[in-house]
């Protein structure tokens, strides 16, 4: 496999989805494991478009961690950058669904978020010659909730801007993670000082900016090429290279939600490496770009988990040619 030209950093985990909808927690029979975590489902989203991709997180040496490193090398990611934590667990996160499907962070099982493999990854460790070579740098905001895995973060950082990578910033705001919201709040308005694009839910640009405006939040942070507010089935808003639009979302059964989200970010980050970053100055490509990266999501909504799901470039072609936005 060609070097990896974008580099995801963060949680590899297992989703154990409610086996039955609309329960609570203590009420739900049987789960279902599907793997996933935002960072390790873009690279594998980014491979089954056709861009080379790696991975960067730490798991436990369990079977839990054989598997997970299975799925992503079966599917193609670059696997260099997977750590091994002899004694700490790979996480497994239980997700309660609602009728729709939605889904709901419920917890961590008999463990506590602190006690996991990926809050372990090691700065030290993380491998220089990835970032030779890549073109971009995706980063979760979870790890920040951690001494240890905040460091790797701060380090993949220094990294990127030593060998010019371009940096997009996913929040994926999950308060089960975190001991205190204003911590968090206060660690991720740092790190969006450092970065050049930005995705956010509807929800956490109003957590964080009291708006869901993209143009406004690019105003807001001076320093971004690009920002991207996501809303489910309320479609999205964009801005890059202050071209701002909304688009409304592709209206398609929807079986499972998660992992939408990441598989819209791999999509506009394959066009952007297709189109070059200068075109998002050219009003038309922009909304084409936002166009196919809400095609991509869409796609992975029609069958369960987030990574079994995901399109390749063929079946995003396919679709968009018969379906109008």
């Amino acid at each position: 496999m060609s070097n990896p030209r974008v580099l995801c950093l963060g949680e590899i985990l297992f989703d154990c989805l409610a086996d039955q909808l609309g329960l609570k927690l203590e009420e739900v029979k049987s789960w279902t494991p599907y793997p996933g975590g935002a960072p390790a489902n873009v690279a594998c989203a980014l491979v089954k478009l056709g861009t080379p991709a790696g991975f960067i997180g730490a798991v436990g040496e369990d079977e839990p961690g054989n598997q997970l490193i299975k799925v992503l090398q079966e599917v193609g990611v670059d696997t260099t950058g997977v750590q091994r934590h002899s004694t700490a667990p790979t996480r497994q996160v239980y997700v309660t669904r609602d009728l729709a499907g939605d889904r709901t962070f419920a917890g961590f099982g008999k463990y506590n978020t602190t006690e996991f493999a990926d809050t372990r990854l090691q700065a030290e460790k993380l491998p220089n010659s990835l970032f030779q070579e890549a073109d971009f740098l995706v980063l979760g905001t979870l790890e920040l909730a951690y001494p240890e895995s905040e460091k790797a973060i701060h380090r993949a950082l220094e990294l990127a801007e030593y060998y010019d990578l371009k940096i997009l910033l996913d929040v994926n705001w999950r308060p089960v993670f975190w001991q205190d919201t204003n911590i968090a709040r206060q660690k991720i308005a740092e790190i969006l000082k450092r970065v050049d694009f930005v995705k956010l839910s509807k929800e956490e640009a109003e957590w964080l900016f009291d708006t869901k405006d993209a143009g406004a939040i690019t105003y807001r942070l001076d320093s971004v090429e690009g920002v991207l507010v996501t809303d489910g089935e309320n479609g999205c808003v964009y801005c890059l290279a202050e071209n701002e639009g909304k688009l409304p979302s592709f209206s398609i059964p929807v079986v499972d939600t998660t992992g939408a989200g990441d598989s819209f970010l791999a999509g506009f980050i394959y066009q952007v490496l297709q189109h070059g970053i200068q075109s998002l100055g050219k009003a038309e490509i922009a909304k084409n770009i936002v166009t196919y990266a809400s095609a991509v999501g869409a796609l992975t909504t029609i069958k369960p988990g987030a990574i079994a799901s995901q399109p390749t470039a063929a079946e995003v072609d396919a679709f968009l040619a018969s379906h109008q936005l």
